[in-house]
């Protein structure tokens, strides 16, 4: 509401900036700030002093944990957050935090400065620091517009409000995503207005439903097939549509990849959840339902045979943001999952008729046996070895956590490790960055941790991922703001990604006969005790596997006591 008390009358721009993200939801800014802050700090301060309402202000020593945080606050929580930075250099290190959310399709909502325009004095607000000069760039938004739903600059105090529930409706309306808000200190200081909005009237556009001929075609092709497979990525997002994707299954016993999942989106101990290797379904598959998923397979390992039915539904079935990317597929379907499958389960209770009993079973069956050898690999795969293996680690962690536990999975060469063996039955209990910016999983975590204050949060990071979430930042923002949470460092002590992808790119070549791959890590360092110096975390390297299950249990205990825990187990060197 508008503020009046004695001796200071005005309502300013940044006073309705404020108004605006409380009435939408936004319950904290994670904030790293500048000289183009002054309006807004002014602001804050007026409102703590009089007892009103504003978001909880979470100082972000560095850019990248703060949007990090944002997102998996938003991941986990599907409220929308706040990222304030400091004109183009604060954007320029929100790195590719803003390309996870973007790909995550996540909707976060970064404000940044801009230097002030006016130079003489001639303005309230106007440009008073030598730096003001130097931050000044033709085009601010041009450094994140390939990963933003909208950017806006805010040019009057009279309609704050009115641009920022515009940019909240874009970010919350799928597919989602993040927005990058502008303003300099001039309109800032102008007298703001408060609209009184009804939020209701500002809500994301409804989920998307198939058209009738598209949910019967669908419906009717998976009834009849002979062979069919389900893929998906991130279905989960919407925790009901893992339900509706359950109740298919059980009727029809079609099995479901998830490929590299960075949602929870179908029960790990379900009879139809067949892992998160395609390959192996693919090529006999006579019908592929690719739904929520970037990529179901890639072409160069291996596709669908021509004769298979691919049908692909998604928020986002075009992708048109990725530039080379096609699927060819019978029918691409713009519709929400939870929505669409809706559809496609009344239309097959409608229709009982049209599924053969004899193929089901069979399709049961294959299942099991699948599912069986499946289990005596992984269980191979655990079985304690001389040196740290990522299956192993794996299953230690699987035993110190329970099914409640929230998950956040950055771990890159040995994310098939953590799939295999840290199966995930429940919705929102699983999350992944959904990008290709190393160093999400940290601050994501400590997001969930202060959006789930009661839940347990575990981050599985890689020793790069680690060292590119900025953890002096990210430790030093869970003491401060009491969020602790565990973090396991699956240390391979080197670059595997690059080594492994240049040996498939060239078996008999001179860097696999040189064993020459520039990608060692190795000393390794004790990252651990980044995280203890800067948030007093406890820390422990691990290298024996037959302390790293003590190893881990003292770290739940010290999360319980309220202190984060970074254990780092190096592994079987690359």
């Amino acid at each position: 509401m508008s503020i009046e008390f004695e001796n200071n009358p005005a309502y300013t721009a940044s006073d309705a900036l404020n108004d605006a993200l409380v009435n939408a939801g936004v319950s904290h800014i994670f904030l790293n700030s500048g000289t183009d802050y002054p309006p807004i700090i002014e602001s804050w301060a007026k409102y703590e002093a009089l007892g009103l309402a504003k978001p909880e202000i979470i100082i972000s020593p560095h850019e990248y944990a703060a949007i990090s945080a944002a997102q998996g606050f938003a991941q986990v929580s599907g409220r929308m957050q706040a990222v304030f930075v400091h004109v183009d250099v604060g954007t320029q290190n929100l790195g590719g935090g803003i390309h996870n959310a973007f790909r995550c399709r996540t909707p976060v909502l970064v404000f940044a400065g801009l230097s002030p325009y006016s130079i003489e004095g001639e303005l309230k607000g106007g440009r008073d620091s030598v730096i003001q000069f130097l931050q000044n760039t033709a085009d601010q938004a041009g450094i994140v517009r390939g990963y933003t739903k909208l950017n806006l600059e805010l040019k009057s105090g009279k309609n704050v409000q009115q641009m920022v529930y515009r940019a909240m409706q874009i970010a919350m309306s799928d597919p989602k995503g993040p927005v990058y808000l502008m303003a300099t200190r001039e309109p800032l200081e102008e007298d703001g207005v408060d609209i009184k909005a009804d939020l209701k009237r500002w809500a994301p556009i409804a989920p998307m439903a198939l058209d009738d001929e598209s949910a019967g075609l669908l419906a009717d092709a998976l009834a009849k097939a002979a062979r069919p497979m389900i893929i998906t990525t991130y279905l989960g997002r919407n925790k009901e549509s893992v339900a509706e994707l359950v109740k298919l299954c059980d009727k029809l016993a079609i099995p479901v990849i998830e490929s590299g999942p960075t949602f929870m989106n179908f029960p790990a101990s379900h009879p139809c959840h067949l892992g998160g290797m395609p390959q192996p379904l693919l090529e006999d598959a006579d019908l592929v339902l690719a739904i929520d998923c970037d990529l179901p397979w890639i072409p160069a390992h291996g596709k669908p045979g021509e004769d298979c039915r691919v049908f692909y539904l998604d928020v986002d079935p075009l992708k048109e943001d990725i530039p080379v990317w096609y699927i060819p597929s019978e029918r691409m379907m713009k519709a929400d999952s939870y929505t669409a499958l809706k559809q496609v389960n009344l239309r097959l209770e409608q229709n009982p008729e049209a599924q053969d009993p004899a193929l089901i079973s069979a399709r049961r069956e294959k299942n099991r046996k699948m599912r069986a050898a499946m289990a005596e690999l992984q269980e191979k795969a655990e079985e304690i070895k001389p040196m740290m293996t990522a299956a192993f680690l794996s299953a230690c962690i699987r035993e110190i956590i329970d099914d409640d536990t929230i998950v956040m999975n950055e771990t890159i060469s040995n994310g098939p490790s953590v799939s295999a063996h840290i199966p995930r039955v429940k919705p929102g209990t699983l999350f992944g960055s959904g990008g290709s910016s190393l160093g999400w999983a940290p601050g994501a975590a400590l997001g969930a941790k202060l959006a789930c204050p009661d839940k347990d949060v575990i981050a599985l990071v890689g020793d790069g991922t680690y060292i590119f979430s900025v953890p002096s930042a990210v430790y030093w923002m869970a003491r401060k703001y009491k969020a602790p949470f565990m973090t396991v460092i699956y240390n391979n002590q080197a670059w595997n990604a690059p080594k492994q992808i240049t040996k498939i790119q060239h078996p008999d070549g001179f860097a696999v006969k040189e064993n020459k791959f520039w990608n060692s890590m190795h000393p390794p360092a004790r990252l651990d005790l980044i995280a203890e110096a800067a948030g007093s975390a406890f820390s422990r390297t691990v290298s024996d596997p037959i302390e790293l299950k003590d190893a881990l249990l003292e770290g739940r205990d010290a999360v319980k006591s309220g202190i984060c825990a970074v254990i780092n187990v190096l592994l079987q060197p690359e």
